[in-house]
């Protein structure tokens, strides 16, 4: 049987290291391990380039290379023939496994250290299989029709017309349709620089309001270059933010909610949720399976990622409220007391002791009770909040929909006596079991 590099498609993603074996002008050979070798076109490969001086130096006088990789999913091994065609130090793809080679460093703690100072592209001439006397594992894998997949989910999406709708149909069809059981939904929140956790799926708690700094770990990673970052075998690297905080007591200590995550993952995925080249979020996924994301599953979540990007930005440029009379004030069925903390210096709230959330979505909330305790109002619209100028809404893209929608989740979470209530398009519900009392800390 020909092979085509098509066909070892599992070998270029880096769970095995490669060989390269090179000889100098007078023949005397050199062989190193390679971290990253990359299809190119069905015709050629790149050759990560970053510590071989040597390997480098033979194929400069003998430009003819042997290339060993190894099927991570059976352990088959392919030879390579291979003639140097240029070298790349710039574009897309130097880019592109640049990029994978930071989010790997600098998850062991290595970041600028294993820097790609170039890509050594050749030619292949020629694919055999390594013979064996040991037959490869064949392992069946399920063949999805991804095609079919990627409608499902768009229309899935097209139909939702809220945040919360069009977040949960992207994370629940991609469980039913492509089969990822475990991903979060981020969203950019650019005044902080920040992506928030804003829905997620198959977890055993949902990580609702978690933060990723812009360029940290595979997820801000991905949002900063706007590009899909992949790993393919987590256990020869630290995995992203291996300490899971789960505990309310860490969140009311450091204000900070912990990413939800798998300890025994094996493959990860970040893909941008882009519009016009701009990014607005990120989708992750990972699987405990290696090698659980192919090519043609990242050409999929690309193109679901852009419609849920495209449907946020929609629902939220459209998103007017719906006139309706207005509901008794809603009474107390407890006298309960309860009470809401909210400190000024990064706008946290608290109830009962207990962390909510920070930022803009914790002076929504702050500002809702406080008009509820002064005239007892329990509903308010999207438009008075985006004119009422003591909120301090980001000017630009405001985010309010999935702000409101992390703030509703939060609150349901903790199961606290205070919630939040869709009640209309373009209005919100404040529901108060007891009797609330505010207190505004620092300046």
């Amino acid at each position: 049987m020909t092979l085509s590099l098509v066909d070892l498609e599992a070998c270029f993603e880096g769970v095995v290291p490669s060989i390269v074996a090179t000889a100098d002008g007078n023949g005397v050979p050199n062989i190193s391990y390679l971290s990253h070798v990359a299809m190119v076109d069905d015709e050629h490969v790149a050759l990560s380039n970053q510590f071989f001086g040597k390997t480098s130096a033979n194929i400069r006088m003998n430009p003819r290379a042997t290339l060993i990789v190894v099927d991570a999913r059976d352990g088959a091994q392919y030879r390579l023939e291979l003639t140097f065609a240029y070298s790349l130090d710039a574009g897309p793809l130097f880019e592109h496994l640049s990029l994978q080679l930071d989010a790997s460093s600098a998850q062991v703690g290595m970041a600028g250290v294993m820097r790609l100072r170039a890509l050594d592209v050749f030619r292949v001439i020629r694919i055999e299989a390594v013979r064996t006397t040991i037959d490869p594992e064949q392992k069946a894998s399920p063949r999805r029709d991804r095609l079919t997949a990627v409608a499902r989910v768009v229309e899935l999406i097209a139909a939702a017309t809220e945040a919360e709708g069009i977040v949960d149909a992207t994370l629940n069809g991609l469980k039913t349709w492509l089969g990822f059981e475990h991903g979060l939904f981020l969203e950019l929140y650019e005044e902080r620089r920040q992506l928030v956790t804003i829905g997620s799926i198959g977890y055993a708690f949902s990580g609702i309001g978690s933060e990723v700094e812009m360029g940290d770990g595979i997820i801000g990673a991905a949002a900063a270059s706007g590009s899909i970052v992949k790993v393919s075998d987590m256990s020869r690297i630290r995995r992203f933010n291996a300490a899971v905080r789960d505990s309310s007591s860490d969140e009311n200590r450091t204000r900070s909610i912990g990413l939800p995550g798998m300890p025994d993952a094996m493959s990860q995925i970040a893909v941008p949720l882009a519009i016009a080249n701009e990014v607005r979020g990120a989708l992750f996924l990972e699987s405990r399976a290696r090698l659980a994301f192919t090519r043609e599953d990242e050409a999929a979540l690309s193109i679901i990622a852009r419609h849920a990007a495209q449907a946020l930005s929609l629902s939220e440029r459209t998103f007017e409220e719906a006139e309706s009379e207005r509901r008794a004030p809603f009474s107390p069925a407890t006298d309960r007391g309860i009470h809401v903390a909210h400190h000024r210096f990064d706008d946290s709230v608290f109830i009962d002791g207990t962390y909510v959330i920070k930022g803009v979505a914790g002076r929504l909330l702050a500002w809702m009770l406080e008009q509820h305790l002064a005239n007892g109002r329990n509903e308010f619209t999207n438009r008075e909040i985006r004119l009422d100028s003591g909120l301090r809404l980001p000017d630009f893209k405001d985010n309010l929909e999935t702000r409101l929608l992390l703030l509703r989740r939060r609150l349901e979470e903790k199961l606290l006596p205070i919630r939040l209530l869709r009640i209309g398009r373009g209005r919100i519900g404040l529901e108060v079991e007891g009797r609330a009392g505010l207190t505004r800390e620092g300046v």
